[in-house]
C-alpha cells in the first residue's frame, strides 16, 4: 500500500494546470427588482412587507410584545423586549428576532446577513425572524451580490433564503425544521 507522501506525490503530478477564473457576463434583468424579489422570496416560503419603514417594523414588534412575545431586535430604531445576551445560549427562547440584512438579491429571494454586533446564531435560533433591508441595497442577481459582499477574515456571513425548511423525509416538505419557522423581510 502506497504510503502518504507516495499519494500526494501523484496527485501532484495529475493535477490540471492553474486555470484563469472565467469572466461571467450576464446581462442581469433589472426589471421591477422588487417583484422580481417578491415572488422569488415567496416561492422559498418567506413574505416582503413593501414601502415599509422602521416605523411599521416597530409596530409589528409592538403588536408581538402585547401578545406576550419574546422580541430581539438588533436594528437600530427598532426596540424590542430583550436585550443581547451574553452567551448565545440565552438565545433560545427567543420568538422573533429583528436584524439587518445587507443585500438582497432579487433572482433568488436570498438576503445577506453579517454578525453585525450579535451571536452568529441568532438568525437560525430563533423561531421567527425579520429581516430589514434598505431597498437600494436589492440587487439584480448573485453576480451583483458578489461584487458587492465585504467580509472581514474571521467573521461570519451567510445568504438566507426563506425559512429553514427540508424535504428530506419522504419528499414531504417541512418549514422550521431546523431553525426559523417564519421569514418576514422588511424592504425599508
Amino acid at each position: 500500500m502506497p504510503g502518504r507522501n507516495e499519494i500526494l506525490s501523484a496527485l501532484a503530478k495529475s493535477a490540471l494546470d492553474k486555470q484563469p477564473m472565467p469572466v461571467i457576463d450576464i446581462a442581469p434583468n433589472m426589471q421591477d427588482l422588487t417583484g422580481q424579489f417578491e415572488t422569488n422570496l415567496a416561492m422559498v416560503a418567506g413574505t416582503l412587507h413593501r414601502d415599509a419603514t422602521l416605523e411599521l417594523v416597530q409596530e409589528k414588534v409592538n403588536s408581538l410584545i402585547a401578545e406576550g412575545l419574546q422580541v430581539l431586535s438588533l436594528v437600530e430604531g427598532v426596540t424590542g423586549n430583550r436585550t443581547l445576551p451574553a452567551t448565545p445560549h440565552e438565545l433560545k427562547d427567543i420568538d422573533y428576532a429583528v436584524i439587518s440584512g445587507e443585500l438582497a438579491v432579487a433572482e433568488n429571494g436570498a438576503i445577506w446577513v453579517t454578525e453585525q454586533h450579535q451571536h452568529r446564531v441568532t438568525p437560525f435560533i430563533c423561531e421567527n425572524l425579520l429581516l430589514v433591508v434598505a431597498e437600494e441595497d436589492l440587487v439584480a442577481n448573485m453576480h451583483q451580490a458578489v461584487t458587492k459582499l465585504t467580509l472581514e477574515s474571521g467573521s461570519c456571513g451567510a445568504f438566507i433564503a426563506g425559512p429553514s425548511k427540508t424535504a428530506d423525509i419522504e419528499q414531504s416538505l417541512v418549514v422550521g425544521a431546523h431553525g426559523a419557522c417564519s421569514l418576514g423581510v422588511y424592504l425599508v
